[in-house]
């Protein structure tokens, strides 16, 4: 009997060897399941990314196409224009001629005729020779000689597919932020980073990932192959941690540090650069000079703050509303990488009109979610009686109709006479008063109050315009090509 229990206990022994092996393979497995899952997220964000990449491409590169376009039907309409009115002043000349010359036939008296018939034969002979050959041909064609040859492009998107991965290639190590370029300014954040020193490991991208300001979750925020990225439409006076991480065919790196910095409280303080702390640490960094890269870094110009309205009883509400502000000062531009492609920009982007005679939309640089906001806009040209839009809007509003026809934008637009409020395209609350050249329209976020409100030449236009505002919001204008503001 004990010779065949210490046999069990051995067979025993070994089966619990495999069993406690199995365990462990399970718990292996498990860890692959999870690993897949997360690898799938990823490798989904970099196809995306990728696709997103070329998506914007063509979209650029069709703007340049539309404007190629446009210039040839300008020229086009110029020319024949042109044409037009020439032909009809030799053709009244022309007319006029012959109608004086039939009455000349008509007169009875020989020796008047005699006197003036030499000189009207002569006439009549060189206008007949000023419609000689070509004045009555069309000197420009309707057709337009532009083909585009999209089929190489077409046969490339076909041919688009993964490169197969090789198992041998290492994923890159974890990039490492470059605490001497990274910055705040206003409510935007500068990222800059760089691989280790000695890696050798080939990056295709990078994902920078930042939280919601208040300790939340990550989000991905930028995903390409830039090494610095600027993040506009931030909270003001808010805490934001940032990292980054790279992803090439083998997979993507383990995130870097994290980056704790702070968004601007009073940027009317004097323009500092202050050496960063180590990652973690909390303290406001900032850095006013301007920076060198190919990503969304524009130069800025400083608003102002407004304490001068005058006291009329037009404006009690905008002016008390006024008084509430401290001295913090928002600096912004205009946007170029936002607006609409018939979007003219001058003066380091503080000027704006347009080619085209349909509404067009542009943005300002700087978004806004809480706090209280005034800033004006002077009309500079102002032809035709149109009627330009001013408000707030989304970032995704609508670049190709008139500010306030969807529902990402809170607007008045207004002509020499009147005003309306629009939203979703819904026009309220007509108002007699309008602009000319030289007016000056001020618009009054109120994000603490929720409110929105206008004036025009510092007498506020109407009665509050929108409320229960929430969200982030740009400053936002539409206009044609009749108006320059």
């Amino acid at each position: 009997l004990l010779p065949l229990q210490s046999q069990l206990s051995q067979a025993l022994n070994g089966l619990s060897d495999r069993a406690k092996e199995a365990k462990e393979f399970l718990v292996q497995l498990r860890n692959m399941v999870q690993q897949i899952q997360e690898n799938s997220v990823e490798f989904e964000a970099c196809l995306v990314a990728q696709c997103d990449a070329l998506i914007d491409a063509l979209n650029r590169r069709k703007a340049q196409l539309l404007s190629r376009v446009n210039k040839e039907h300008e020229h086009k309409l110029k020319v024949v224009r042109d044409q037009i009115s020439h032909c009809t002043v030799k053709l009244r000349q022309t007319t006029g001629l012959m109608e004086y010359c039939l009455e000349v036939i008509k007169e009875n008296d020989p020796s008047g005729f005699l006197q003036i018939s030499d000189a009207l034969i002569r006439r009549v002979h060189l206008t007949e020779d000023q419609w000689g050959k070509g004045t009555l041909t069309p000197r420009m064609t309707t057709d337009f000689d532009l083909n585009l040859d999209n089929a190489p492009l077409l046969q490339s998107i076909h041919q688009l597919d993964f490169v197969q991965m090789k198992v041998s290639s290492p994923v890159p190590a974890p990039p490492i932020l470059q605490l001497e370029e990274c910055c705040t300014h206003n409510n935007s954040a500068t990222l800059s980073w760089k691989q280790p020193p000695l890696s050798t490991v080939q990056v295709e991208g990078y994902i920078l990932e930042l939280d919601d300001g208040n300790g939340g979750q990550f989000r991905e925020v930028y995903v390409g192959k830039e090494t610095m990225c600027t993040v506009d439409g931030l909270h003001f006076n808010s805490t934001y941690s940032a990292r980054v991480k790279a992803f090439n065919k083998s997979g993507v790196s383990p995130y870097s540090k994290t980056l704790v910095l702070q968004t601007s409280e009073d940027t009317q303080s004097e323009e500092q650069t202050l050496p960063f702390p180590v990652p973690l640490e909390r303290s406001q960094l900032r850095r006013m000079s301007p920076f060198s890269s190919t990503l969304n870094l524009q130069p800025s110009f400083s608003g102002r703050s407004y304490f001068e309205l005058r006291s009329s009883a037009h404006q009690l509400s905008l002016h008390s509303s006024l008084q509430s502000l401290n001295s913090a000062v928002a600096w912004f531009s205009f946007d170029p990488s936002s607006a609409h492609a018939d979007i003219i920009f001058s003066n380091d982007n503080l000027t704006v009109t347009c080619n085209s005679y349909d509404d067009r939309v542009v943005l300002g640089k700087t978004g806004f979610s809480k706090g209280l906001h005034y800033w004006e806009l002077s009309i500079d040209r102002y032809d035709n009686h149109p009627d330009p839009a001013f408000g707030v809007a989304r970032v995704d509003v609508l670049k190709d109709a008139m500010l306030g026809k969807d529902d990402k934008a809170w607007a008045m637009y207004v002509d020499n006479n009147r005003s309306w409020f629009m939203h979703n395209n819904s026009h309220t609350n007509r108002t007699e008063g309008g602009i000319t050249k030289g007016a000056t329209v001020g618009v009054l976020l109120d994000l603490t109050r929720r409110t929105l409100t206008f004036s025009i030449n510092e007498d506020q236009q109407g009665p509050v315009a929108f409320e229960n505002l929430e969200g982030l919001f740009f400053p936002a204008v539409s206009l044609n090509r009749n108006v320059q503001v």
